[in-house]
């Protein structure tokens, strides 16, 4: 397994991910001396075609938690500038006045939380090497 696959492995965020990797990868070493010289060629492509599948698998699982993740943030930061601008904007309106604003508040700190400056922050320290 290449430098490339151990850095990956490495930077897999579930333990549990980077075990059964681990196990994989040192699978070889138990299989192989059992193995007749002549399907040991087939045996090594074989081993190698499932980690890379599994690396593959993880790698998969992965970017789908971070896009969780992303989402998650985008939706924290959004709420903290709505209850941040609630805070800030109750006093010396009516009711009516403060519902219909309500929808439009939230349209425009939709877009101006700051989200996308959070998560091009944090997205680097989540991604895989």
């Amino acid at each position: 397994v290449g430098e490339a696959h151990t850095k990956t492995i490495s930077s897999l965020h579930m333990e549990s991910w980077r075990t059964e990797m681990e196990e994989e990868i040192n699978r070889i070493n138990q299989v192989l001396p059992n193995i007749d010289r002549l399907w040991k060629t087939a045996a090594i492509r074989q081993w190698m075609d499932s980690v890379i599948d599994k690396i593959d698998h993880y790698k998969a699982e992965h970017h789908r938690y971070v896009k969780e993740a992303v989402t998650l943030l985008e939706l924290a930061v959004w709420k903290a500038k709505l209850d941040e601008k609630d805070k800030n904007s109750a006093e010396g309106r009516t009711k009516t006045a403060n519902i219909i604003d309500a929808e439009s508040v939230r349209k425009e700190k939709r877009i101006t939380c700051g989200a996308d400056t959070v998560i091009r922050n944090v997205l680097p320290y989540l991604n895989l090497q």
